[in-house]
Formats: C-alpha cells, structure tokens, sequence
C-alpha cells in the first residue's frame, strides 16, 4: 500500500506541475503532446492525422479534438493529402514551431526541477526500477534509456523537443 500510495501522490503532483507548465504556453497536456508529436516529425510536411493518433496513443476523436482547438490557436494547419485524399496532413505552422520549441525547453527545465531531489544516478534506477514494473504489468515501455538519457536525447535531437510522448 505504501508504493502504490506514494506512487498515486506523485502522479498527481507531477500533473499538477506539468499542467501548470503547459498553462503558461496556453497549452494543455493533450495540445502539447500534438504539438511536440509534431515538432518531433522535423522538417517533413507533417504527418497524418491517424498519425497522430498512433504516436499520441489517445483515440481519433480526441485528436479530432485537439486539432480543433490547435487549428483555431493558428499552431496547426490540416490539409487533405495530395497522395491520398482519404487523409488529411496536419503540420506546424511558424506560430506554431516557435511555441513548441519555447514550451518544451520549459517543458525539461520543469522535468529537470521535478527531479532534482534525486541525483543521475537515483533517477536511472527509479526510471529502471519502474520500466521493470510498467512492463511486468504489460506495459510496452518503449525508451531504453533512463530519464537523463531521455531528456538529452530529446533536447539534442528536437531542439529542445522530448514532450511527453517518452513513456518513463
């Protein structure tokens, strides 16, 4: 009952201060996961809809959603696919680019003080430690590397990009 409540205590507190990170981009967790989906893709076109739904792990309706609001903010634009028009392309628009990049660099520096209490080393065991749990419940945990790891990897390889889709 201990792990289990202390894990369920820091689930919440860490929402918590995700959110509240995100809030100051005008952002939810769910937008900020598109967006940084998104940013992850690079310089392509952008990527499809269904995508987008495979990388955010949530239902098409609920990209549906967060498109909706993405696109009235002006952050995405959503085109039928000229190779398929049966697909709709989603992509950044500069507005949303330049969002995207500023709220994840924010988005680790929040991550970086979140953990601050534990050093490299507790942080690699606990991210092993929970791996290990995650997957003994079925979880398909797909990072290898811990959480410093993760967040470098992200930060060198996305400008500053890792968002939330790093499953920890």
């Amino acid at each position: 009952m201990g792990v289990l409540g202390r894990l369920s205590r820091l689930a919440q507190i860490v929402d918590r201060e995700l959110q509240a990170a995100f809030a100051e981009f005008g952002l939810n967790r769910g937008e900020f996961d598109v967006l940084a989906t998104l940013r992850r893709a690079g310089p392509r076109d952008g990527m499809t809809a269904g995508g987008l739904a495979r990388h955010s792990m949530v239902t098409s309706g609920a990209v549906t959603n967060r498109l909706d609001r993405l696109v009235a903010k002006g952050y995405v634009t959503r085109e039928v696919d000229p190779a398929n028009r049966r697909s709709v392309v989603v992509a950044l628009t500069p507005a949303g680019r330049e969002l995207i990049d500023r709220a994840v660099a924010a988005h680790l520096d929040n991550e970086r003080r979140i953990l601050a209490g534990l050093d490299r080393h507790g942080q690699d065991g606990l991210a092993a430690t929970l791996r290990t749990l995650l997957l003994s419940l079925g979880d398909k945990a797909d990072d290898a590397d811990g959480p410093a790891e993760a967040a470098e990897a992200g930060q060198a390889g996305e400008q500053g990009g890792g968002g939330t889709a790093a499953r920890r």
